[in-house]
């Protein structure tokens, strides 16, 4: 006799359960935090500031890390799909709960709840790094800072806005998992489209191109939430570029979501 779950709680509860008891998803998340930390910390010990108007932007810079951490985001949110596939077990899943887009939209829920939490952890534990180290390196009220407060609107706002970021990151690569399936061919795909659009725009000379790459590039889009200095400067909005970075995790998601109803398991 086959077994259905018969809600999209029950749906949530197993796919929660699924992705709790594998054992990569704990050492995904912490590599998470850990990355993201160590290479903000790293970054805010490698900047100075030797003198007023040294066009830094000591949020940005202590949340450094969130462009290497994004990678264990993707490989968690592929893996939530891939790993299915990889072991059959997906056909299990599809005979319990035949409507697909539920099941995609369940995993949507645990991952995004997931990297919530991590990218908080990692998110607030960056900028206490940055709080702590920066004014050593010259990021002082002589030089023009104030030390790094969630206080102040702007950098409050590059602290959540990088918390969605990695969330959209997760949807994002979670689509790409459910249209392609395979875990290899869906991390390459997204850490493709990650990091190929500044590789490319830092080999364009013409600075109109650099500027649309950078604007429609997912990773450089989204992290022009984290600007909270010289904004006029920015290619995009900080808001508006996570908007493009939300569009890109959409559209994703609803080309993994339709191949998923069109194909077999």
């Amino acid at each position: 006799m086959k077994v259905r779950w018969t809600s999209s709680a029950e749906a949530l509860h197993v796919e929660w359960t699924k992705l709790r008891t594998t054992t990569g998803t704990i050492w995904l998340l912490f590599a998470v935090v850990a990355l993201t930390v160590a290479l903000g910390a790293a970054s805010a010990a490698a900047v100075t500031c030797a003198e007023p108007g040294c066009h830094q932007d000591p949020a940005k810079v202590s949340l450094a890390g969130i462009a290497v951490g994004q990678a264990a985001v993707a490989i968690l949110a592929v893996l939530a799909v891939s790993g299915e596939y990889s072991t059959g077990m997906i056909r299990v899943t599809f005979a319990a709960m035949p409507r697909r887009t539920t099941v995609l939209a369940a995993k949507a829920a645990v991952v995004s709840g997931l990297v919530l939490v991590a990218g908080t952890v990692a998110v607030l534990a960056s900028m206490l790094a940055g709080l702590l180290i920066l004014p050593g390196n010259g990021f002082t009220a002589e030089h023009g800072y104030a030390a790094l407060s969630l206080a102040d609107g702007p950098v409050l706002r590059a602290a959540a806005g990088s918390v969605l970021y990695l969330v959209l990151i997760g949807l994002l690569s979670l689509g790409v998992a459910a249209a392609v399936r395979d875990a290899a061919a869906a991390i390459g795909i997204v850490l493709g489209l990650l990091y190929l659009f500044p590789i490319i725009a830092a080999a364009v000379s013409d600075p109109e191109w650099y500027r649309r790459l950078q604007q429609i590039g997912p990773m450089t889009a989204g992290l022009a939430v984290q600007a909270t200095v010289d904004l006029g400067r920015q290619s995009l909005d900080p808001w508006e570029g996570l908007g493009i970075l939300a569009i890109w995790a959409a559209g994703a998601l609803l080309a993994g979501g339709a191949l998923l109803r069109l194909r077999d398991a």
